[in-house]
């Protein structure tokens, strides 16, 4: 077998990184049969998450199996710095594409829009809550796969989604925190 050969991604080896798939539902408990969690996902998540897997599959991973092929020619391998690291992305490489594969199979994209103009929470809802000393927070409930905290997105399984799910605009809702019991009011809920 070439080395070229040998650095080949197989989809159908998904057999590891299975932890890796265990922050997207609930535990099941010991012997109940396991089914895939659902992953839901918005559809703009999707798209990301397909496009990161284009590009590891069309160019990173390419250029990463060039180098560590002009690598191997150099010689002793032991202690070749550009195999070494090269390899060693490669693996990296090969294990986000088996993770993104697995997690795509079993996505579930919801569309949120079809929610417009109802004042229920509900998976991809913006929604503004304000806190007891006042202040007000906006968040995006998106699936576990698709978050970025700093564009105000929160998972569908954390503990705040978890309690406004399901609320109405005007309900209060109580949130389990380590620091004590948080009461949010729902002030307004959006879709879109």
């Amino acid at each position: 077998m070439s080395d070229q050969e040998s650095l080949a991604f197989d989809p159908d080896n998904l057999d590891e990184d299975e932890d890796e798939l265990s922050h997207g539902g609930a535990g099941v408990q010991a012997g109940e049969p396991s089914a895939p969690p659902k992953n839901y996902i918005t559809a703009v998540g999707e798209a990301r998450l397909r496009a990161e897997l284009m590009q590891l599959i069309d160019v990173e991973r390419p250029l990463v199996v060039d180098a560590v092929h002009w690598a191997a020619k150099n010689g002793d391998r032991s202690e070749n710095g550009d195999y070494i690291y090269g390899k060693k992305r490669l693996r990296e490489i090969d294990r986000r594409l088996r993770f993104l594969t697995k997690r795509l199979t079993v996505a579930e994209v919801v569309d949120a829009t079809r929610n417009q103009g109802v004042e229920q929470v509900f998976f991809g809802a913006h929604v503004t809550y304000s806190q007891r000393d006042g202040e007000q927070v906006h968040v995006h409930i998106v699936g576990v796969d698709e978050v970025q905290h700093d564009q105000g997105q929160i998972s569908w399984v954390s503990p705040v989604a978890s309690a406004l799910l399901r609320a109405h605009v005007g309900d209060e809702v109580r949130v389990h925190t380590p620091t004590g019991v948080q009461v949010l009011l729902v002030e307004s809920v959006q879709y879109g």
